[in-house]
């Protein structure tokens, strides 16, 4: 599974663990940015990442910011993109199983790094369940067509 990873000013120390975490756990990881020294608003990161995770069909983004919030605010701008922000592994593992999120986004302000690891994990272990939970993600994916 391909990953595509960013973050914004507030979380490049933490983006730089979980990269290297992941890559040491074999993950084809593609690092969209930032890096030390470097500035950029959440929604422009948000932005990247969405359009390669719409266009790489499969894969996984991870966005991290202050909160996770803004991150997934903007990340869920991009049609086809279902972002989730969370501070704990049992919200991490329910929005693949439930919703189906191809992006996962959190704080950094908000959580340390251990916990980021076990929120990655979770989420990248999680498989989509389908069944009942397939018709509301239509759903969500008709409310996108019809707000255009």
């Amino acid at each position: 599974m391909k990953l595509y990873i960013a973050c914004d000013h507030a979380a490049i120390g933490m983006k730089n663990e979980i990269t290297a975490y992941l890559r040491e756990k074999s993950y084809d990881v593609e690092d969209l940015g930032i890096n030390e020294g470097e500035k950029i608003d959440y929604p422009v990161a948000a932005e990247k990442v969405a359009k390669k995770v719409v266009a790489d069909s499969g894969s996984k983004g991870i966005l991290i910011c202050g909160t996770g919030i803004g991150m997934s605010i903007a990340a869920n701008k991009v049609k086809g993109i279902r972002a989730a922000a969370v501070s704990e592994v049992y919200s991490a593992k329910l929005t693949r199983i439930h919703n189906d999120t191809n992006v996962l986004c959190f704080g950094a302000r908000v959580i340390g790094i251990e916990t980021a690891k076990m929120i990655v994990d979770a989420y990248l272990e999680a498989e989509f369940e389908g069944g009942r939970h397939a018709a509301r993600v239509a759903l969500i994916e008709k409310l996108e067509e019809n707000f255009k």
